[in-house]
């Protein structure tokens, strides 16, 4: 690798990395409130969130690398061009072509990786995510014993706890009432209390201190009481239901997954149709990769004189808009309005149209910038906000 190469991979790693790290961080603290929320709400522990968060990098991911990878190459390219050191690339004989070798080598690399994440990882991590919810809301993360008020243990305990400590492993100021089938009621309050595990894993104990136990038989009509400094109480677990298996939805199966669903034709059509739109779906998304240093290059070189960042803008404009079209086009194809590959490469065909239209404007037309009108509009745009700012002030001024 010469030293150009290095120089433009250094340039490249620092703003894709920066990205991927804060683009990652922005969504997942955009979830995490929401995600705090429904624990909360569910009375499950805060771990749980974390594991639930780690679920959805991979999503994130998903769009989250080729925006990253469009921002690190057009920045170096703007780089470049800002400083004047692109001319003097081009003066010596350096072309275009050339110097996207460097950005060729991360967008393969990434491509890659990014198949794996939306072809093979994403769905296991939708899966589990799915599997945490189901958890929270059925108890069995533990969860559900809530601080100063009744909850209910099946059909025949309540419990009540006054005050936890230690993460729930020092329980205070306790009231249980259990009824057995028999008619028998058996009411418990105690100083402390803390759950153990027992090798039975549909039963606990409960270990009291300190407390007093009444006791209801229907033979007998005076409750009996005793005084105790520990005692056990076995708690049956209730059943819970084991959550579904993977693949109800078609955003839980792998690529090779999908093509074989689409494939089956034992299956109903509209299955299929869904498959082969997610399928498609996918493919278009990492497709586009290839595409990116060109789409990166044409935006990152502003015309001659000029500092506008009005291409970073329309780079993320264009790759949302893309994937919002990816997102129409697998819906649409999913109901068999149209055939799900014409729905999703046929969106693919027109960006590649355009992104190499951008391409040729800027390499080989002489003085060519793809976005040269867009630039002077809204060039003479700042220009006359920035005159009218200045009246505005006078008459204010003149008014006081």
């Amino acid at each position: 690798m010469s030293s150009i190469d290095r120089y433009m991979a250094r340039l490249i790693a620092v703003p894709l990395f920066a990205t991927l790290i804060i683009s990652a961080m922005l969504l997942v603290l955009d979830r995490m409130l929401r995600l705090f929320d429904f624990v909360a709400s569910e009375g499950g522990p805060v771990s749980v969130v974390w594991r639930m968060l780690a679920n959805l990098l991979p999503e994130y991911l998903g769009l989250g690398v080729p925006i990253g990878l469009t921002l690190g190459i057009l920045l170096a390219f703007r780089r470049l061009a800002t400083t004047s050191e692109l001319d003097v690339l081009r003066a010596v004989g350096m072309s275009y072509g050339r110097l996207l070798r460097v950005p060729y080598m991360y967008a393969l690399a990434l491509a890659l990786f990014n198949l794996a994440i939306v072809g093979f990882v994403q769905p296991w991590a939708r899966y589990n995510y799915e599997g945490l919810q189901f958890e929270l809301r059925s108890g069995a993360l533990g969860a559900s014993i809530k601080v100063g008020e009744f909850t209910n243990l099946g059909d025949r305990m309540t419990l009540r706890i006054e005050e936890s400590r230690e993460e729930g492993r020092d329980l205070r100021g306790i009231f249980v009432r259990v009824e057995t089938t028999d008619g028998e009621a058996l009411a418990v309050t105690a100083d402390r209390g803390t759950f153990l595990a027992t090798d039975d894993k549909d039963t606990i104990i409960f270990r009291l201190s300190r407390g007093v136990l009444i006791h209801q038989t229907r033979e007998s009509p005076v409750p009996r009481t005793l005084t105790f400094t520990q005692h056990d109480l076995p708690i049956d677990l209730p059943k819970i239901e084991s959550f579904r298996s993977r693949g109800e939805n078609t955003l839980e199966l792998t690529l090779p997954e999908l093509a074989m669903t689409g494939a089956n034709r034992g299956e109903d059509q509209s299955t299929r149709n869904t498959s082969w739109a997610n399928f498609h779906f996918r493919m278009v998304e990492v497709a586009m990769m290839a595409l990116l240093p060109l789409l990166a290059l044409a935006l990152g070189v502003p015309p001659k004189r000029s500092t506008s960042s009005l291409g970073v803008f329309l780079a993320i404009v264009m790759l949302v808009t893309y994937h919002k079209i990816n997102e129409y086009a697998e819906s649409i194809g999913a109901l068999g309005i149209v055939n799900p590959a014409i729905a999703l490469w046929l969106p693919f065909v027109a960006f590649a149209v355009l992104i190499l239209w951008m391409y040729r404007t800027i390499a080989l037309v002489p003085g060519g910038q793809p976005i040269g009108a867009l630039e002077r509009s809204f060039a003479k745009l700042g220009d006359a906000i920035k005159r009218r700012l200045p009246s505005r002030r006078r008459r204010r001024e003149a008014m006081a």
